[in-house]
């Protein structure tokens, strides 16, 4: 399988996660997103279940991630007028650090600062939700041969061990035979199997679940606050990236760069060599990136920018969609 063959089936995941997650199970609420993870283990697929009143209210701290430095402010920040030092836990690291992260979340509108004589005092606008109900971590590979299987258990078996996410998935091409291939080789029991079939393109009923998953969440509320934390980041930039910021990576600005449709999903496509490209190879070191021309930035096109602008407008707008409908769904 080509590196862009795998670049566009990961793409396709993300979107079906997006319009149908829970396999199996019936929709649940969630926030999609790719190529997150910690410093020892990054995931293809990130879905973020989530619960919708809360999500509404996490809406309401704007459209921008939240990171780690901010979240300890913004989480701990009193409802009532109080120096920064007593209101925030210790950072166990400088507090010059938590006074700049202060400022980046006034400026941002996150919390209320003021300074009362040399102190600074800090004050929350609104409480920072709860709004994250599971993380759900898929590993996308379209064609398991036998030795990318070798390497996937690994992966999968650290995943299941360290139960950072919920549940934890394969997501691979049917086969079509009584026994899909996932199931035949050696993976660890607690992930599920996602069987998908893309050829008509994505919708509702392009994958199956070949085997269920095991839920790996601790019992109780037993995870560390560290592990907790660790989460939240996770979901913080799940929130604020999505899966469509292929566009930042590559050159939509390239008057070969298109948007194709593979039924309910976009995917980039470069007109020059007739496929989907990878963010590598869809770059300005590309032999045949050309730049739009000037023109196009005129006739027809906002001043702001010409073609590749308004792709990146448009993603944008349906990311900001998803998260609307994310935020208004509730189950029954």
């Amino acid at each position: 399988m080509t590196p862009d063959a795998e670049f566009g089936y990961e793409l396709l995941v993300c979107r079906y996660a997006e319009l149908s997650w829970h396999p199996g199970e019936g929709t649940r609420p969630a926030v999609v997103s790719r190529q997150l993870g910690t410093q020892r283990r990054r995931w293809d697929t990130v879905v973020v279940e989530v619960d919708p009143d809360a999500f509404a209210a996490r809406r309401a701290f704007g459209d921008r991630a939240i990171d780690s430095d901010l979240l300890h402010v913004v989480r701990h920040a009193p409802a009532e007028w109080a120096w920064y030092r007593d209101a925030l836990p210790d950072p166990e690291y400088p507090w010059r650090y938590v006074r700049e992260a202060v400022h980046r979340a006034a400026g941002r509108d996150l919390i209320e600062e003021r300074r009362n004589g040399n102190r600074i005092q800090i004050r929350r606008k609104r409480p920072y939700p709860d709004w994250v109900r599971r993380i759900v971590a898929i590993e996308n590979k379209p064609d398991l041969d036998r030795s990318a299987a070798d390497r996937l258990a690994d992966q999968l078996a650290h995943d299941v061990e360290t139960a950072l996410a919920d549940e934890v998935w394969l997501a691979t091409e049917t086969t079509g035979d009584r026994v899909e291939r996932a199931l035949l080789r050696e993976m660890p029991v607690e992930a599920g199997v996602l069987a998908t079939d893309f050829a008509a393109g994505v919708d509702g009923d392009a994958a199956a679940v070949a085997w269920h998953p095991s839920d790996l969440s601790p019992t109780g509320d037993s995870r560390d606050d560290a592990t907790t934390t660790r989460r939240l980041e996770i979901a913080e930039r799940a929130y604020g990236k999505g899966w469509r910021s292929f566009r930042d990576t590559m050159r939509p600005d390239c008057r070969h760069f298109e948007l194709r449709r593979e039924g309910r999903a976009l995917v980039p496509h470069c007109a020059a060599k007739g496929k989907l490209p990878t963010a590598r190879e869809c770059s300005g070191s590309c032999p045949q990136f050309a730049p739009e021309p000037p023109g196009w930035r005129t006739k027809g096109w906002p001043i702001d920018g010409g073609p590749g602008k308004g792709i990146g407008r448009l993603l944008d707008r349906r990311r900001d969609r998803e998260r609307d409908e994310t935020a208004s769904r509730h189950r029954d």
